[in-house]
């Protein structure tokens, strides 16, 4: 199996490259409105919004700040499959403009935001990013009333693009190859992830380090594999470091990225050094913890493609795949697949 990955140096805002309905899963982490690390770029989108903040306007920055993402979710809109599957990761952000502490809900602005675009909303994901730290209140400490709660969650949101789930043809293999186990949906399609942690920004240049916030790998790849199939496309437009990319690489799937930085193209290529066995690592945990779950059960169906039993039917044609190898072509990854673990 090949997979191809693209990297386009551009504004999201204008995805031009991408085709009507040229993608069937879209998965990202945006910069979160209000969150300072980001005042800058959202600057450079709109020059109003640096006078907003410095007049104390919170509320007219908030909003000025989520009108300039509005173009990328027009995008996404157009280029989205009927019935594909938009997850975006977002934190709310707490902050003091001007005279004014307040939560700033960045959620619920883009969940208006994706239903006034035709998006059905479905079901959302709250994951667990701990604050280390023993000091974990905001505000006046041990004296009521005027502490906060720390934020110590994110979202994801999950939008489809319109009213009607994406149809397959009967017995379509790509479909039924790229099932999850039993166990693993119990635990996925949970509201609440509490086993994902945040990740630190290890990048050796300063400017990336003040404009990288990547979510874990373990998000974007549940991710995938909950929302896609094999031969689909993945869309990432705040690319960053290439999460999403890695996400799909590993779980053999395409990608295509949008990133206005040519720099974290070097970082990308960093995590790829041992991309061959980062994927076998991420197909064995998978294989090892069903075997783990499968042993002294009565499970009801032969694998086809592995030694061991699985819980229902449409769990028999489960097939992982790993990395063989992969070459970069410009802007283009191309990555070679073989099957993983079978008999």
């Amino acid at each position: 199996m090949e997979t191809e990955h693209r990297i386009h140096v551009g504004d999201a805002r204008e995805m031009t490259a991408l085709d009507d309905d040229s993608v069937e899963l879209v998965v990202t982490s945006p910069p979160y409105p209000m969150i300072a690390m980001w005042d800058d770029l959202f600057a450079e989108l709109d020059d109003e919004i640096a006078d907003l903040l410095a007049d104390g306007d919170g509320e007219a920055a908030f909003e000025a700040m989520h009108a300039a993402l509005n173009p990328v979710w027009d995008e996404l809109s157009r280029v989205l499959v009927e019935g594909g599957v938009a997850a975006v990761n977002v934190g709310d952000a707490t902050r003091s403009v001007g005279d004014g502490f307040q939560l700033y809900p960045n959620h619920a602005e883009l969940i208006t935001r994706f239903r006034e675009r035709g998006f059905d909303l479905l079901p959302d994901v709250l994951w667990r990013k701990p604050v280390n730290s023993l000091t974990k209140f905001m505000g006046s400490g041990m004296v009521p009333p005027n502490a906060y709660a720390t934020l110590e969650h994110e979202y994801v949101l999950l939008f489809r693009n319109g009213d009607e789930r994406r149809s397959f043809e009967t017995g379509a293999e790509r479909r039924y190859e790229a099932a999850y186990f039993w166990e693993e949906r119990n635990d996925w399609f949970s509201d609440l992830w509490t086993d994902v942690q945040g990740e630190g920004q290890r990048l050796d240049h300063d400017d990336l380090r003040t404009r990288s916030a990547a979510f874990p790998f373990e998000v974007p790849y549940r991710l995938v594999n909950m929302y896609s199939v094999y031969g689909d496309t993945v869309l990432d437009p705040f690319w960053g470091t290439g999460t999403t990319s890695l996400a799909a690489m590993v779980a053999g799937r395409d990608s295509v990225g949008y990133e206005l930085s040519t720099e974290f193209r070097e970082v990308f290529d960093d995590r790829l050094a041992k991309i061959e066995a980062f994927a076998d690592e991420k197909a064995g945990e998978r294989l090892d913890s069903h075997r783990e779950f499968a042993e002294g059960r009565d499970l009801g169906y032969e694998a086809e493609n592995y030694d061991f039993r699985v819980k229902t039917k449409q769990e028999r044609q489960l097939q992982l795949y790993t990395i063989e190898s992969y070459e970069r072509d410009g802007d283009c990854y191309r990555v070679s697949h073989e099957a993983f673990g079978g008999e």
